[in-house]
């Protein structure tokens, strides 16, 4: 009979060991919506799924490199669940490198304070600080979504994990490869699209914006890229990596009535960042435009004045501004054994050919016969910027014949004074010219300041 009683109570002890429990699982209080098990992969149900994670606002990423900060981080979710939920709000896990915009050790928190339908998506924006140190790469994190379900008392609660990039920031410039364009001439300008960030970009394509669309608020055109003519008007410059840069040339010839103005070509650039977006951006290059000097150096040979040989020759500028500062330098070449020499001529106008004229001297014994020279032009621009114009030339040097000081021969007197009058008149008609511009320069002023005194 005791037998009997001891197994009765022995099998009784053992039915909680069989049979396992039937209610449910409270392990850590209220119900956890992906709550975590022994492992962190365990899920038991979940109301909320996340579906993207980046730096950036909704529909709106961003570019994000080491040092920035107080940078929107936003995670969308969708509500899975068969319930509206409420109340939703959020805590960030990042790895070491990243802090809450508030500084290092505070919460990363968002608090949306809305509803989400069932079968809807939502998000979370938070706003954090990348340390200076921070690599351009993916890394993980963590968020904690709090929320309830409409109707239903208690706060439920989902884990989920996710990676997300760093991206690095493309920062887009241009430059030219000269600041001045020249007028009556075609121009082939080089220009780079430079990529000064830390981020790659893609599919680039440059546009010239058409004139039409190049207005400002009071219809004014902001460009005179009308009056030009650009052989092509759009290139396509593929990927240019960080840090480096991609070019293309632009044909653009300018007429003359643009001399002295500013040119401004608006650029239209697109390209896709690193998150897959497209971009399009608006860069303004600008150019002043100088006149066209367009020098040539023609009827150089020597004659003789006096019984001194002299090596004469003209320059005529045919472009449409004037050479300033102007020098003829005369050099020797090869066994030639006459010495150089400098002649200053001032202006080298666009009107009419200036003339030069230098004396031959010799280093050591003259020698007569042929001599290689070479004449250089020197002279400076409207933005004083200094030109050489080399003419290479072969001279017929003659030996000087003997004048009889009481015979002296009168066609050579009538060149030499053809010859100083010439000079003469050019110079009077050149301070002539100066003197009207003066007088006209003066007379405009004159008028200006009796209208301002008749307003």
């Amino acid at each position: 009979m005791n037998s009997k009683f001891f197994l009765i109570l022995f099998l009784i002890g053992l039915i909680p060991f069989i049979f396992t429990n039937s209610y449910a699982d409270w392990k850590d209080g209220p119900i956890v919506s992906g709550n975590f098990g022994s492992s962190p992969f365990e899920r038991d149900f979940s109301d909320v799924k996340l579906l993207d994670a980046y730096f950036g606002t909704l529909d709106n990423k961003i570019e994000v490199e080491g040092g920035d900060s107080n940078v929107p981080f936003t995670i969308e979710f969708a509500n899975v669940g068969t319930q509206d939920i409420t109340g939703i709000t959020g805590k960030l896990s990042l790895p070491f490198g990243f802090s809450g915009s508030d500084g290092p050790n505070t919460a990363i928190n968002a608090n949306t304070n809305t509803n989400s339908l069932a079968g809807k998506n939502f998000y979370l924006t938070f706003y954090v600080n990348l340390d200076k140190n921070t690599k351009i790469q993916q890394y993980s994190g963590t968020v904690k979504v709090d929320y309830s379900r409409l109707r239903e008392s208690g706060v439920r609660t989902s884990f989920e994990t996710f990676d997300f990039k760093v991206t690095g920031d493309s920062i887009i410039n241009v430059r030219a490869s000269e600041s001045f364009l020249t007028s009556l001439t075609s121009n082939n300008i080089v220009i780079d699209v430079v990529n000064d960030g830390t981020a790659s970009i893609s599919g680039v394509d440059v546009t010239i914006d058409n004139v039409q669309t190049s207005l400002s608020s009071n219809t004014a055109s902001i460009t005179n890229i009308e009056n030009v003519l650009i052989l092509e008007s759009s290139w396509n410059l593929g990927n240019i990596a960080a840090k480096s840069y991609n070019s293309f040339i632009a044909d653009v010839y300018i007429p003359e009535s643009l001399k002295g103005d500013t040119l401004r070509i608006p650029l239209s650039i697109s390209y896709y960042n690193t998150h897959g977006d497209k971009e399009t951006i608006s860069k303004i290059l600008d150019f002043y435009i100088r006149g066209l000097i367009d020098l040539t150096i023609f009827n150089v040979k020597v004659i003789e004045l006096s019984g001194t040989q002299m090596i004469i020759g003209e320059i005529i500028n045919e472009g449409n501004e004037d050479g300033l500062f102007g020098f003829v330098i005369l050099d020797s070449n090869g066994d030639s054994n006459i010495k150089s020499n400098t002649q200053f001529i001032d202006e080298i106008d666009t009107d009419a050919p200036v003339p030069f004229n230098i004396p031959i001297e010799f280093d050591g014994e003259p020698k007569y016969g042929e001599h290689d020279v070479t004449i250089t032009v020197r002279y400076k621009d409207s933005v004083r910027d200094e030109i050489f114009l080399p003419y290479e030339t072969t001279l017929l040097v003659n030996e000087p014949s003997i004048l009889n000081e009481n015979n002296s021969d009168p066609t050579m007197i009538i060149i030499s004074i053809i010859l100083v009058i010439g000079f003469v008149i050019f110079i009077i008609r050149r301070r002539r010219k100066a003197a009207l511009s003066l007088i006209t320069r003066l007379i405009l002023n004159v008028k200006s300041m009796n209208k301002i005194k008749w307003n």
